[in-house]
């Protein structure tokens, strides 16, 4: 049965502290250095709370996501006892790092994500999020409790500095328009050099990519 903080008559008509006060521990999840709370006990925490209220996820031109870029957004709006707040999440991989051609499932665990922080707004597990940035490891990258995609597909191992050379942001952008100018399929592409996402290029095979996108422009007459 799904319980409520009691909070004191002088907090009565404050939603906010009433959902603050809501103790979450139990219903936290770990992976890696970041904590996730429980979407569906998020959802049911705050229909407890105040049964008209409301979520929506933003369409951009249709679409439940925002293609740019610097990654792919989700956007979320929650609305409790009259007063809406959105949240605006990024589209991430297994080691917390922007993609830029998620897949639907991909989508759906950010949109999830982005409607928890949502309603954290509100106050429901707002503790949760405080520090969140601090956990990443020292090239800059989030901490990730998955094993490396080179293991994973049974690539070559990182070099003698640890550093696995994969291509950066503004070459991923880069992969991405030659990918969108030929007409290539994105995923076809990937699964040809053994990765997930754009991120996953090695620096090794990029010029190789390239090659292979600049193959495919059609033919000046």
């Amino acid at each position: 049965m799904q319980t409520q903080a009691v909070i004191s008559p002088p907090d009565a008509g404050n939603y906010f502290a009433q959902l603050n006060a809501i103790n979450v521990n139990a219903h936290v999840e770990k992976k890696g250095g970041f904590s996730y709370l429980s979407w569906p006990y998020a959802v049911a925490q705050l229909r407890l709370a105040d049964p008209t209220a409301t979520w929506e996820v933003r369409r951009f031109g249709g679409l439940p996501f925002l293609t740019t870029e610097a990654g792919v957004f989700v956007e979320v709006a929650v609305t409790v006892h009259g007063i809406c707040l959105s949240q605006i999440h990024p589209v991430l991989d297994g080691r917390n790092r922007p993609l830029l051609a998620p897949t639907a499932f991909d989508i759906n665990t950010s949109i999830q994500r982005c409607l928890v922080k949502a309603i954290a707004l509100h106050g429901l597990g707002l503790y949760v999020y405080a520090g969140e940035d601090l956990p990443v490891a020292a090239d800059g990258q989030a901490a990730n409790e998955a094993p490396p995609a080179w293991q994973e597909r049974g690539r070559a191992a990182p070099d003698e500095d640890g550093v696995i050379p994969t291509i950066s942001r503004a070459q991923q952008a880069q992969v991405h328009r030659l990918v969108m100018e030929v007409g290539v399929d994105l995923r076809h592409m990937l699964d040809f050099f053994g990765a997930r996402t754009l991120a996953d290029i090695t620096v090794e095979q990029l010029p190789r990519v390239i090659r292979s996108l600049e193959k495919r422009r059609p033919r000046a007459a």
